[in-house]
């Protein structure tokens, strides 16, 4: 079910199909980011007083939903310091000797970046903290009786951690992190610059109108904006040309099934269901899960936020019930076409 939820084309999770869109287009500094204007302020201020020291970067912690720019960010600040970022993930990092090995190549002010980083093994996690704290770590040479621990000192370096589950991350890890930032949803206006700035590099001609439709429509995520930017200029190079206006970014989401709001068949059916087999809730998460036939976990983590966010949707200690302006919603845009792809 979690294959099928991800392989929508407004899932927040990265696709195959992101990845070297998201390379070219990825701003290198500080200027070029669009949005997040606190965390951008705070971090221009640490980086210019880190290298006015000429001390390495404290360490950072970036938590939001996918694709808002967390691995950007981190990129950035390595450019900014003016070293070298080097990436992986917490899962990738099955055993000690995977994160010493790591450690012990990473020059004078590198940046490690770690994405899900709340996915990190405990017995690896507990070798980070001396990393993060002294820059050094202890390992463990031998077995039994004649095993003894040996104290390797690490070159000065910058852990930048991101997470979508804060509350996942242990108290000690996340109290070794100087800065904690949350990243938030991007606005429509944010993401119509972000939208132009990425059809001016990818050479796509695109209206003021027409960056609108797609950024109203990215669920306030810049990796969607792309995403539907790219599927965009794909539908008018083959139907008109090129161009890319409102009324052809319009009529390409639509037939890819994103309506105004953003919302696609599986925000649709999970109303649908609350609505009209349990009478606008409230209904339990599993009973739900049951009724769409998808994961509770994958509902909660994957689909809802943004329901909950723009206000369609809202949990209670009784359930999950569909809010007044839901209901006002369901009822203006859910046609006959909608009901017919539901079925």
């Amino acid at each position: 079910m979690d294959g099928l939820i991800n392989s929508r084309i407004t899932t927040q999770n990265k696709r195959s199909e992101d990845r070297p869109i998201e390379k070219s287009l990825r701003p290198l500094r500080m200027e070029e980011y669009i949005g997040q204007d606190k965390i951008k302020n705070q971090l221009r201020i640490f980086i210019d007083a880190a290298k006015a020291r000429n001390e390495s970067l404290d360490h950072v912690l970036f938590y939001g939903p996918p694709g808002l720019g967390k691995t950007t960010l981190a990129s950035i600040i390595a450019h900014e310091m003016d070293v070298q970022l080097k990436i992986t993930s917490g899962p990738a990092i099955e055993r000690p000797g995977d994160l010493a090995a790591i450690l012990t190549t990473l020059e004078e002010g590198d940046v490690l970046f770690i994405d899900e980083i709340h996915r990190l093994n405990r017995v690896v996690e507990e070798v980070l903290y001396p990393a993060m704290e002294d820059h050094a770590i202890d390992i463990v040479v031998g077995k039994g009786p004649s095993s003894r621990s040996i104290r390797l000192d690490l070159n000065n370096f910058t852990l930048v951690g991101a997470t979508t589950r804060a509350g996942l991350l242990s108290s000690p890890l996340r109290d070794r992190f100087g800065m904690i930032c949350k990243l938030d949803f991007y606005s429509p206006e944010e993401l119509e610059i972000i939208v132009t700035r990425s059809a001016d590099i990818l050479d796509v001609e695109i209206d003021v109108k027409g960056a609108g439709q797609i950024a109203r429509r990215s669920r306030g995520t810049p990796r969607i904006a792309n995403r539907l930017l790219k599927r965009v200029r794909d539908y008018a190079q083959v139907v008109h040309q090129g161009a890319i206006t409102s009324g052809i970014a319009g009529k390409a989401l639509e037939l890819m099934e994103v309506d105004s709001m953003g919302l696609d068949h599986v925000d649709i059916r999970l109303l649908h269901t609350i609505l009209l087999d349990f009478a606008g809730g409230p209904v339990g998460l599993d009973t739900l899960a049951a009724s769409i036939g998808e994961d509770s976990s994958t509902i909660e983590d994957v689909v809802e936020p943004y329901l909950l966010q723009i206000g369609l949707l809202q949990r209670t200690p009784r359930g999950r019930i569909v809010t007044a302006k839901g209901k006002k919603y369901f009822g203006e845009v859910l046609d006959s076409d909608l009901i017919s792809m539901l079925e």
